[in-house]
């Protein structure tokens, strides 16, 4: 598709925020906007991550993405209030990263909640019986204990995991394996302290943060706006502005329920204080 106004793009940057848990909606509308960036030629990409993580999966495709792009266009990533766990292993698709020296970052780590109702459903009465084509195939049923062969497999499928992301944290930081995993035990801190690890480049604001990606295709920091690609947003919301502040509690509240609910049992990238 050719895209009118090229020279006005190219003289932009692209700017994605990435906020709450990281999901299939979060991965679905990033990677549009990803393409977007590419097709209206920005020279640069800012990356606003407000994140404490989310499902490994989509952390992971939406990485891959901004790796690719990145062969292309300049991309820094900006680390808001909370930068952790999955939101750790998206900025490393970013060139650069720039924290606030107060940023909540780190959580490099991975955890699988189930949730065992066994002695409740006892005490109403409750029981199941399942038939199954293996032994393993009700795993982490909520209904019943973890069998130690159960939690053999769920820890192996843990530890997988967990490599995955310090070797991704070690490549994208220019870092050893061993460095890594002496600060990749869960532990949560400043963005002053991940300055001092070399997690991040740069304490500063996202204003800092696009002032030096502007530097770094040579534009005017003074002049170079952001061009922010988001969600469309529904008409209600777009008509009355009002309503948008009143339900975006409510709305976050659910989301984050859902979110819950959908990820019950599948191993996370994702800070849970």
């Amino acid at each position: 598709m050719v895209w009118p106004f090229k020279p006005k793009f190219k003289k932009q940057i692209a700017r994605i925020e990435i906020t709450g848990a990281i999901a299939g909606a979060t991965r679905k509308r990033v990677l549009e906007a990803l393409k977007t960036v590419e097709e209206k030629k920005f020279p640069a990409l800012l990356l606003r991550i407000d994140s404490p993580g989310g499902t490994v999966g989509d952390s992971q495709e939406i990485y891959s993405a901004l790796k690719r792009l990145r062969e292309k266009i300049k991309i820094v990533a900006s680390f808001g209030n909370i930068s952790a766990s999955g939101g750790v292993y998206i900025g490393m698709g970013a060139e650069h990263i720039v924290a606030n020296p107060g940023t909540i970052t780190g959580s490099i780590g991975v955890i699988l909640r189930g949730n065992n109702l066994e002695r409740l459903l006892e005490k109403i009465g409750v029981s199941f019986q399942v038939i199954k084509s293996g032994p393993y195939k009700d795993i982490l049923a909520f209904d019943r204990q973890l069998t130690q062969p159960e939690e053999i497999i769920l820890q192996e499928l843990i530890d997988t995991s967990y490599q995955q992301f310090v070797q991704t944290v070690a490549d994208g930081r220019s870092l050893t394996i061993e460095a890594v995993k002496s600060f990749a035990d869960g532990r949560i801190f400043t963005g002053q302290q991940a300055l001092g690890l070399g997690v991040v480049d740069r304490l500063g604001t996202e204003e800092d943060a696009r002032r030096w990606t502007a530097e770094l295709v040579g534009l005017d920091p003074e002049k170079t706006l952001c061009y922010t690609l988001e969600e469309r947003k529904p008409l209600l919301s777009r008509l009355l502005p009002g309503s948008r502040q009143v339900s975006s509690g409510i709305r976050s509240g659910i989301d984050w329920l859902e979110f819950e609910v959908s990820t019950s049992g599948l191993p996370l990238w994702l800070y849970r204080p």
